[in-house]
């Protein structure tokens, strides 16, 4: 009777691993070996017993031969060749099936004679590489291989173009790139061994991404740690012209030896060039992770130095604050931006110079009195420590809310300042710790549960300052569901609502507050007025631009756009008005925003047909329909 192989307490086998394509492939092209039809005979021996596998770039000399002795190809001078050695990556490379399976077999200095018939080298079904011109690919051959080298690559060019030998392993992870400044001792050879480059020649120095040096090259030594050493070879389609290489002279392989010295890590934060980041001494630990990427209490030394004409230093902290270093907490508006935004990129003891361009220095601000309008500025910062923001792990529950509200308050002092984003990640910071929260009963339940709520109606309010209704309607949606009563929330959402041009969800929502609370009517009941003036202002628009549409008798069409010009400026533009209510009023009395006398309706316009009928924009939306014109 048929029994599991688990009755018995064997174990199952291990499930076959699955072949990749190109080892299926390989294993295609292996079966069309038959006996006699690949043969090899060693003419001398080679060292060692390590053969080549996968991934190695082999180096061959190789000459073919007919059977009669006849050469037809060389790679040796003596037998008409160029001397230039051929390169083949296994499992990459093209090559002919008696060489993919012939390479695997041989050591280091080995010389072989490998016969193959024709079906095996150029005339095998679907074979990857093109015959030599006038090539005898119908006749059984003799390829005598002599195997120079073999090691593991490093594929930097996908075609092979570009291979990497790694000579002496360096330090650390980083790789340089563009626009990173490199120091790096550099000599050349053509692949027959003609110098190019001499060896007593100096470190060079280059930027990555000038073309100071052929493209190959870049391409390698962008894959290089500090102090690497590595034999780069580089083909002609990337032996670009150069400062370092004028003359290329037709060259069509060359093998580059580079010990990359030092490299100046340069970032371009922008994107567009204006904010550079220098770094000119490294700092301690590993980049990123061991930056002030989080909020933090940083310490550092600096000097500021105007880019003009005068190259004058405006401020040092050496001299300027008795020589104490300036102690600030990042991501609380209290530095410029792209100074701010740089030293989180440093690591402790690390000094970096800092080009910035003056909308991300002073002129967002407040500007020393030596700084002019509109100057480019250049910081030398040392980064000295960073204390990391307090962890919440074992703090008591009543802890945990002290942090919380400091927190808060610093969130709240931001938007005051107008400083929304800053402002809206301090208490998104806050909500992203209390989701490692956990109330012990029900009275801190409640206390959680109503900070949580007004962190995430401050998080809507921010939305609604930088024009992103939708999402402060998604997150008053969050405080709705836990509590669909919830006054503020109802408030809130109804007020993105009618910025949106959504009228009648603003309208159910100011409503709704009547309803489950009287005391709201007064706030309620304002909303509603304002609200009712904001349709009318849409109608008065939406009639303007239809007038005459549809005066005419069946069958006639009316020119539109001839009223619009009508006028002067738009009648329909929407301009905010009137105080804020005591709901807003009364917002930081948990920690929220407050100190606005009015709102700022920013508005984002919906389309004409939006603005006639709001409910319509959500039905052509799902269908996917969003505009609509007439013709």
């Amino acid at each position: 009777m048929a029994h599991d192989a688990g009755d018995d307490g064997g174990e199952l086998p291990p499930p076959a691993k699955k072949k990749t394509p190109a080892e299926e492939a390989a294993e295609k092209r292996r079966k069309k070996l038959t006996p006699g039809s690949l043969m090899k005979g060693l003419i001398r021996s080679g060292s060692g017993d390590a053969t080549p596998a996968d991934g190695d770039q082999v180096i061959i000399h190789c000459t073919t031969r007919t059977m009669d002795g006849i050469v037809v190809n060389s790679t040796r001078r003596e037998h008409g060749g160029k001397g230039i050695p051929l390169r083949f990556v296994l499992g990459k490379s093209k090559m002919i099936l008696g060489f993919a399976e012939g390479f695997p077999t041989m050591l280091k200095g080995e010389i072989a004679m490998f016969k193959m018939q024709p079906k095996i080298h150029y005339a095998e079904d679907d074979c990857p590489v093109t015959a030599p011109d006038g090539f005898p690919k119908d006749d059984e051959l003799q390829f005598e291989i002599e195997m120079l080298d073999f090691f593991k690559a490093k594929v930097v060019a996908e075609d092979l173009g570009v291979v990497k030998k790694i000579i002496d392993e360096g330090k650390g992870w980083e790789t340089p790139r563009e626009p990173y400044e490199i120091t790096a001792r550099i000599t050349a050879r053509t692949a027959d061994g003609k110098e190019i480059i001499p060896s007593n020649k100096e470190a060079y120095f280059f930027t990555i991404g000038k073309s100071e040096v052929p493209k190959g090259l870049e391409m390698g030594i962008g894959t290089m740690t500090r102090k690497e050493r590595a034999i780069i070879f580089v083909n002609s389609p990337y032996l670009t012209k150069s400062s370092l290489m004028p003359q290329l002279e037709d060259l069509e392989e060359v093998h580059f030896d580079v010990e990359l010295i030092q490299f100046i890590q340069v970032r371009d934060m922008l994107g567009d060039g204006r904010l550079i980041k220098r770094r000119v001494v490294d700092g301690k630990g590993e980049f990123p992770m061991d930056c002030p990427l989080h909020d933090s209490l940083l310490r550092v030394h600096y000097k500021g130095m105007l880019l003009d004409e005068s190259k004058s230093v405006f401020y040092d902290t050496r001299v300027d604050n008795d020589g104490e270093p300036l102690e600030f907490c990042s991501g609380e508006g209290l530095v410029p931006e792209g100074f701010e935004m740089c030293v989180r990129l440093m690591l402790p003891g690390e000094k970096s110079i800092v080009t910035c361009p003056p909308d991300f220095a002073y002129d967002k601000f407040p500007r020393p009195g030596n700084v002019p309008e509109g100057a480019t500025v250049q910081w030398e910062i040392e980064l000295l420590g960073f204390e990391m923001p307090k962890d919440w792990t074992g703090l008591t529950f009543e802890e945990i809310m002290d942090e919380a509200d400091k927190i808060k308050n610093t969130g709240n002092r931001l938007f005051k300042e107008g400083k929304y984003e800053l402002a809206k990640a301090k208490y998104d910071k806050v909500l992203r710790e209390y989701n490692h929260v956990h109330p012990h009963d029900d009275e801190e339940g409640k206390i959680f549960a109503n900070s949580r709520s007004s962190l995430q109606l401050n998080v809507a309010f921010c939305y609604q300052k930088i024009g992103e209704y939708r999402k402060s309607i998604e997150t008053c949606n969050k405080v709705l569901d836990a509590n669909p009563v919830h006054i503020k929330a109802l408030y809130r959402r109804g007020t993105s609502y009618m910025l949106l041009g959504e009228f009648d969800d603003a309208r159910n929502d100011f409503k709704k507050m009547i309803t489950v609370d009287k005391s709201s009517e007064a706030d309620a009941t304002a909303a509603l007025l304002k609200l009712k003036q904001k349709e009318q202002e849409a109608e008065k628009k939406a009639r303007k631009q239809f007038k005459g549409l549809f005066d005419k008798n069946p069958g006639e069409i009316s020119e539109v756009g001839a009223a619009e010009s009508e006028g002067g400026k738009d009648s329909g533009d929407m301009k905010s008005s009137g105080e804020a209510t005591s709901s807003d009023r009364d917002a930081d009395t948990k920690g929220g925003p407050s100190g606005e006398s009015e709102y700022a309706f920013e508005e984002e316009r919906p389309g004409l047909l939006g603005r006639v009928w709001p409910s319509a924009r959500r039905i052509f939306s799902s269908l996917g329909l969003n505009r609509c014109t007439i013709l």
